[in-house]
């Protein structure tokens, strides 16, 4: 009697499996439509619009803080200030874009900037504006920037970046 529960409760439990497997690979598929309409194209990538703001206007030697609470940037632009001592330094890139890191990379390369419909702008890779490893150029006055990563694991880790401008050199 018990070989016979056992029996019948691991059947029962190889059929709920089988069916779990097979609608989770029902879920997963593209059915045609049966309303006789043709699918619909999917959009191109758009080209990549130019941005606001040149490349050239954010070469230069910066002050690096950042914040997670809008209640703490004056604080944050006053940290930055005091890091003109060990600036940050975005150089100019060989095709027009600006030598910056991305997120989590030990080593710097050429990034783009980048327009969008919107009218926002945008720091990253060639492609898209507003792709996963893009920064969003959040507010820029020529002497402070402030932007945050696309990706919302490095925004939290990172939060919103204040750059100041540092002065020239003597």
């Amino acid at each position: 009697m018990i070989r016979s529960r056992n029996a019948r409760t691991v059947a029962n439990l190889a059929i709920v499996s089988a069916l779990a497997i097979f609608l989770g690979a029902c879920s997963s598929m593209s059915l045609p439509s049966l309303s006789g309409s043709t699918p619909e194209p999917e959009p191109g990538v758009a080209p990549e619009m130019p941005a606001s703001i040149r490349a050239d206007e954010i070469v230069g030697r910066w002050g690096l803080a950042s914040f997670q609470n809008p209640n703490d940037r004056a604080r944050t632009e006053a940290a930055a200030k005091a890091q003109c001592k060990q600036p940050y330094v975005i150089g100019a890139g060989a095709t027009g874009g600006v030598v910056m890191h991305l997120a989590d990379q030990a080593t710097p390369q050429e990034l783009r900037l980048k327009g969008s419909p919107s009218g926002k702008n945008y720091i990253g890779p060639p492609g898209p504006a507003g792709g996963d490893q893009d920064r969003e150029i959040v507010s820029f006055d020529g002497r402070i920037m402030v932007t945050r990563f696309i990706d919302k694991d490095a925004a939290v880790r990172y939060g919103n970046m204040v750059y100041i401008r540092c002065a020239a050199r003597a």
